[in-house]
């Protein structure tokens, strides 16, 4: 293995790139020289806007349910002004002319009554908080990483500069077979981890919503990428609540931190069909089985940044609950690169040389992030932004497109124009600082995605949640504010979630944090939400 030098070692962050030394004389590949670079920047989506991408955003917010209501104000104005012409001559002329346009804008309004689409409220969400029992510093997972006897130096002294740099804190959690000695990683550990997880965020979510899950919830939705047994997930849960037999199960595996707001988007479209249902998503990765013990860097990233978590959220099309629920879902948009090779292959779950199973990072991750992140942005744009971004964007785009100006870049809308809250996919300290970067946010923007990182690491697809849940438990969410979930993941994907908070969401009171049963929260800052933003995030 190559040494890489100093100078470059010190730029080094989370985000790795995989390339192979050639030999030049055979022109073939030699696998055992590996060599792992990191890179720093995402690049510059100013200079990648497609406008295929703007004109999909414009087709989903021109929607036809959108603008019936729109042509019914014109038909109703030329019935008035049919009525008020009225006179003797002109009597059953008019009347007729205002009775057809009246019945022109009766159809119209009913025809937008039958086919709007039914509100999708959030209820309540609850994130897990594992027991004390699981906390581990930086300092202990060093130690229990070089007490395993699998590494070598090389990759002790990766793991050992990745984790000093990596924004985690020393109260993150890991499951109870990893941290054992020897580990424990069997399917009955998986399963205790999974159980603990599901449950404990469940449990809190029905106490809070006084929601009997034997007989209400008509819609179950559950992603973990990794572990996925017979039966599922979602098997286990309506087993454990004894949930009804008509319920609409599902149950998502190998889709990456990005699956929390796909699983958003299914429920969404389930509770289109089925009116007058409760939907529960649940979200989640297992840490046991996914362990890696090799020596190849690509590797190894997972197992520095990737703890313990999971979270719950309820949905509801019930009008009757658009009084208690926080948030009511404006706009799910999903992004999918996976018909290139590069997408599909840039995070790849496979075996090292020494048949160890890891998820490898591909050289070309970072441009792959970068188009995906672009394609959303631009498509989501349109739904969003307000009239002035717009006009702006479409100013240059003008320039460009007609006159064909030189020099003239294209616009990338204000987004903070756009939202008041971020939850940007804590996957680690390098793509938050290159995502606050090229949007161009403030640290208060940034603030719940690095506390969260900070806090619980990286919860995969749940910690969306926890940023939200950060937001809330400082006070700091009101009655209409816009809340922006993105999150990223393999395959490759890039979904985006858009919500309105309904009402002003109180801060955590310290009594919730007491313990007992009859006062678990479904927020996981409820004892630790004074402590933060840290003076430092190493």
């Amino acid at each position: 293995m190559e040494s890489a030098p100093a100078a470059v070692i010190e730029r080094e962050r989370l985000t790795a790139e995989m390339s192979f030394r050639v030999d030049a004389a055979q022109g073939t590949e030699r696998s055992p020289s590996i060599i792992v670079r990191i890179r720093r920047r995402l690049p510059d989506f100013s200079r990648s806007v497609n406008l295929k991408y703007v004109k999909l955003g414009i087709r989903h917010a021109g929607s036809l349910k959108l603008y019936l209501p729109i042509m019914s104000v014109p038909v109703l104005a030329s019935a008035a002004y049919s009525l008020v012409r009225l006179d003797v001559i002109h009597y059953s002329m008019d009347m007729l002319t205002c009775v057809a346009w009246l019945g022109s804008a009766m159809v119209l309004l009913t025809v937008y009554y039958l086919k709007r689409p039914r509100p999708v409220y959030l209820v309540e969400f609850a994130c897990y908080k594992p027991e004390d029992e699981h906390k581990i510093s930086k300092k202990a997972f060093l130690e229990m990483t070089k007490s395993t006897g699998c590494f070598n130096d090389e990759t002790l002294a990766f793991q050992t500069r990745i984790t000093s740099r990596s924004a985690l804190g020393d109260e993150t959690y890991l499951p109870t077979g990893v941290r054992a000695r020897p580990p424990r990683l069997n399917m009955l550990q998986a399963r205790l981890e999974a159980e603990a997880v599901m449950f404990g965020c469940l449990d809190a979510l029905f106490a809070s919503t006084g929601i009997n899950p034997r007989r209400d919830v008509g819609i179950l939705v559950v992603n973990c990428s990794l572990f996925n047994p017979t039966p599922s997930l979602a098997s286990m849960i309506v087993n454990y609540y004894k949930m009804r037999e008509d319920i609409k199960s599902f149950n998502l595996g190998g889709m990456g931190c990005s699956a929390g707001l796909i699983a958003i988007d299914l429920a969404k479209d389930m509770l289109q069909a089925h009116p007058n249902s409760y939907a529960v998503v649940l979200s989640t990765e297992n840490i046991t089985l996914n362990w890696y013990f090799g020596n190849d860097k690509s590797m190894l990233l997972s197992n520095c940044i990737f703890r313990m978590g999971g979270a719950a959220a309820l949905l509801s099309n019930r009008r009757a609950d658009a009084g208690r629920a926080k948030y009511r879902l404006l706009h799910t948009v999903r992004t999918h690169k996976g018909g290139t090779d590069e997408g599909f292959n840039c995070v790849y779950q496979r075996e090292d040389e020494g048949g160890k199973v890891g998820v490898s990072l591909a050289k070309g991750l970072m441009a792959v992030a970068e188009d995906a992140l672009t394609t959303n942005m631009t498509t989501l744009g349109p739904l969003v932004l307000p009239i002035t971004e717009l006009l702006k964007f479409l100013k240059a785009l003008v320039m460009r497109r007609v006159f064909r100006a030189r020099g003239v870049r294209p616009y990338i809308p204000d987004f903070r124009r756009a939202f008041e809250h971020f939850c940007v996919h804590a996957g680690g300290r390098a793509v938050l600082e290159q995502v606050q970067r090229s949007l161009s946010l403030e640290d208060e923007d940034m603030e719940p995605s690095r506390c969260a990182l900070h806090r619980f690491g990286n919860t995969s697809s749940s910690s969306l949640w926890y940023e939200l849940a950060y937001a809330e438990a400082k006070g700091r969410v009101k009655r209409g504010d816009r809340v922006w979930q993105i999150g990223f993941g393999s395959g490759f994907k890039c979904n985006s979630a858009v919500w309105r908070a309904l009402r002003d969401v109180p801060a955590v009171s310290p009594a919730a944090a007491a313990p007992g049963p009859e006062n678990r929260s479904c927020n996981p800052w409820v004892d630790c939400v004074d402590m933060y933003p840290p003076n430092t995030y190493v």
